[in-house]
């Protein structure tokens, strides 16, 4: 995603640009973390961040416009993920690790356990994610079914050119466009979660860890008896924001498991059997609806579907018919 020449990316949500170099450092400083910031040629500073931040995930783009170093202490309390669009970074952090990130073929992570060192070349750009601590690691823990308490001892650099790393990338690229979008994901906050939790798998898949093994390795269905208390909580539920990760802790599995039995004891995927459960739930209503009293938007967004055409496309695939020719064919009879 090259922004120079073009619209920046999240320029719905400017933070600040500036040429100063303290007005530069106190906002990264707001919205990432503490720092120190020094440049060899400050009078060429050109910075911009761009920033949707919120508490549970923040995404954002950085650019200085001129060598900057950033001296980052431990936070203690997140990740920060530097995915590099354009240039160049080297770093190095207290265990001595060294990396070097070029544009759109490698990142790095930050723990936040260690202290990091980032320069950035003149033309660097980057889009950089903020993870709270407890949300990365209850979100490993949710995907391999045992608690993770600890920080996860990711690597200092990941490739982004490998399959995994290019579907990080690409997920990240595509939250960004659809903050930027009037109507997108920033107006819906459950689509926006469920966004933000496809990117953490993403990222768990792309950057090398001691769980990565576990994580590629195939996991094991369970008996279908043990699907019957997450489908009667899903039939519940329906009309609630469910995530895979509260409908696996309601079966006592993990994630992993949970969409393994799903696919060998019924052929499909929960988020997939939720949505049917929806859709029975919204033929229903349109069946039932007296003349005149109900329209079809209002109906499928009670029931979780915020697009209307990609909803009318599932209703009729489901159904063999659009929703408003449901609607009329009741009326008429």
């Amino acid at each position: 995603m090259e922004a120079s020449g073009s619209v920046q990316p999240l320029s719905r949500f400017p933070i600040v640009r500036t040429a100063r170099l303290d007005e530069a450092r106190d906002a990264v400083t707001r919205v990432y973390l503490p720092h120190r910031l020094d440049s060899a040629d400050g009078d060429r500073l050109r910075m911009t961040l761009n920033a949707a931040e919120a508490a549970r995930f923040t995404v954002g783009f950085l650019v200085y416009g001129a060598k900057t170093r950033l001296d980052m202490p431990p936070t203690e309390t997140s990740y920060h993920i530097n995915l590099t669009t354009m240039g160049q970074t080297f770093a190095s952090r207290t265990d001595g690790s060294r990396a070097m990130t070029a544009a759109h073929s490698s990142g790095l992570v930050l723990l936040p356990d260690q202290l990091n060192t980032v320069r950035w070349t003149g033309d660097a750009e980057q889009l950089i994610l903020k993870v709270p601590r407890w949300r990365l690691e209850s979100h490993l823990t949710d995907l391999i079914g045992h608690r993770v308490d600890s920080v996860i001892d990711f690597d200092f650099s990941f490739d982004l050119t490998t399959a995994c790393g290019r579907s990080l990338l690409s997920a990240v690229e595509f939250m960004a466009r659809e903050l930027d979008r009037p109507g997108g994901v920033a107006e819906m906050p459950i689509a926006r979660e469920q966004l933000e939790t496809f990117v953490l798998t993403e990222l768990l898949s792309a950057v090398p860890s001691p769980y990565s093994d576990e994580l590629l390795r195939p996991a094991e269905a369970v008996p279908r008896s043990r699907l019957k208390p997450v489908v009667e909580y899903m039939e519940m539920n329906a009309d609630e924001a469910l995530t895979p990760q509260e409908l696996a802790r309601v079966g006592c599995m993990s994630v992993r498991t949970l969409h393994a039995t799903f696919q060998q004891e019924l052929g499909i995927s929960c988020m997939a059997y939720l949505r049917r459960l929806r859709l029975d739930h919204v033929r229903t209503e349109l069946l039932r609806a007296g003349r005149g009293d109900i329209r079809v938007t209002d109906v499928a967004m009670r029931w979780g579907f915020f697009h209307p055409s990609r909803f009318a496309q599932q209703y009729r695939e489901r159904f063999g018919e659009l929703p408003s020719d449901t609607v009329k064919r009741h009326l008429a009879s």
